[in-house]
């Protein structure tokens, strides 16, 4: 875990980013159980409600799901869940963006694929 919280955004939400970012990358696999809400408030010396915050959030997406009285546990198939769910972002967030900018400029298409190859290559 990074010890490093970013104050423009909620606690809650980073720590739900945080563990869906280790679910993506595999160091939480399918499977597997997530610290707890106190160990993510130790380690980050936050309030462990606003930890479970974070957990429940994602207890709400599908995401992770408890085992009574032994903790929250990454739910079968999250994995690629999140992924989709974040391709989705991307291409709200950077795609339609980076056209929209295109566009503007008079950068076509075949334009800005030949740049991205390029970045690929470089």
């Amino acid at each position: 875990m990074i010890n490093r919280m970013d104050d423009s955004r909620p606690i809650f939400l980073q720590i739900a980013e945080k563990i869906e970012n280790d679910i993506i990358e595999g160091v939480l696999p399918e499977e597997s159980q997530v610290p707890s809400t106190n160990q993510f408030a130790a380690f980050y010396q936050i309030n462990p409600a606003t930890a479970a915050k974070g957990v429940n959030e994602l207890v709400d997406q599908g995401i992770l799901y408890k085992k009574r009285g032994i903790g929250m546990f990454v739910k079968e198939g999250s994995r690629s869940v999140l992924i989709e769910k974040r391709k989705a972002l991307f291409y709200d967030q950077y795609v339609l963006s980076m056209l929209r900018e295109a566009q503007k400029l008079g950068i076509t298409n075949a334009e800005v694929a030949d740049m991205i190859r390029k970045g690929e290559n470089g």
